[in-house]
């Protein structure tokens, strides 16, 4: 099945995963891709998906398209669920009418933050903030419309695209002599070229294994560290001061801690994880 793949729909196109797939496919002449931005395609649109995988002939969707404003949801609950659920549920349903992979993304933010070890897909989830809630039940939807759908939690993800806190920090950094970072919240950076790559060599690979699986960079670190990392590689002298989440509240709670245990996707799809620092550097040198 995975071998017959012609045409590749890639939706949320315009966002960090979706630019970098759009980097990466000139390598994978043999496919046709379909970039598709929310202005070509509303995801939330049952009848207009169905009706674009009928006159596409789609072969595979990776969805790159989310509500990823994580404090909004907690006002803006119909739009998160509607993108992050109700129409995961739907993009599902079409893949598995026409035979198509469907390959979606979820979130650290699943997990309640309580863990003192990395991750794994076993572990019960239990989110605690609305977006983190619309993802799961972005994952249930897929799983329940289509259980032969791949789906890969992620973590902080940034890229040389769109809004992420690589870019915050070095517009921050060029612009203050001091600048407050939280220190307690620990997870892994995942650098979206990366995670683009790894999306590939499962589609490009000789089996398809359905499932929910972890991809982020190695490495767990809190965003004080992050951010002092970005300091040094873009040789910025601004003081990056250590504060606690209770100096900086936000309309949603995030998890304390969410780092991810990266094993099982590596095992299963033979995909070499990059270290955390390494691709922050290879970022950071292409911005």
């Amino acid at each position: 099945m995975v071998n017959t793949i012609k045409n590749i729909l890639v939706t949320g196109a315009n966002g960090q995963l979706g630019m970098e797939l759009r980097q990466l496919a000139p390598a994978f002449p043999q496919y046709r891709f379909l970039f598709v931005a929310r202005e070509e395609l509303s995801i939330d649109d049952k009848a207009a998906v169905a009706a674009y995988f009928e006159e596409h002939e789609v072969d595979a969707c990776i969805n790159c398209a989310a509500y990823t404003a994580v404090d909004k949801a907690e006002e803006e609950q119909a739009s998160a669920i509607s993108i992050n659920a109700t129409a995961v549920g739907n993009i599902a349903a079409c893949c598995k009418n026409k035979g198509a992979l469907f390959v979606h993304f979820s979130t650290d933010y699943v997990f309640n933050g309580n863990a003192a070890e990395p991750y794994k897909e076993t572990h019960s989830t239990d989110p605690v903030n609305f977006y983190g809630q619309t993802k799961l039940m972005g994952e249930q939807a897929a799983i329940k419309n289509n259980p032969e759908s791949i789906i890969i939690r992620t973590s902080w993800v940034y890229s040389r695209f769109g809004k992420n806190f690589v870019k915050t920090m070095l517009r921050l950094m060029a612009e203050r002599e001091s600048i407050g970072v939280v220190a307690d919240q620990y997870g892994c950076p995942t650098y979206a070229a990366d995670l683009a790559a790894a999306v590939m060599t499962i589609i490009d690979g000789k089996k398809f294994t359905p499932g929910i699986y972890h991809y982020c960079n190695k490495g767990v670190i809190n965003w004080h560290q992050f951010a002092l990392a970005i300091r040094e590689l873009a040789q910025q002298q601004c003081i990056v001061n250590a504060i606690h989440t209770s100096n900086y509240p936000t309309p949603a709670k995030r998890p304390a801690y969410s780092a991810l245990d990266t094993a099982t996707i590596s095992k299963t799809f033979g995909i070499k994880i990059p270290e955390w620092k390494e691709s922050l550097a290879v970022c950071i040198a292409a911005l």
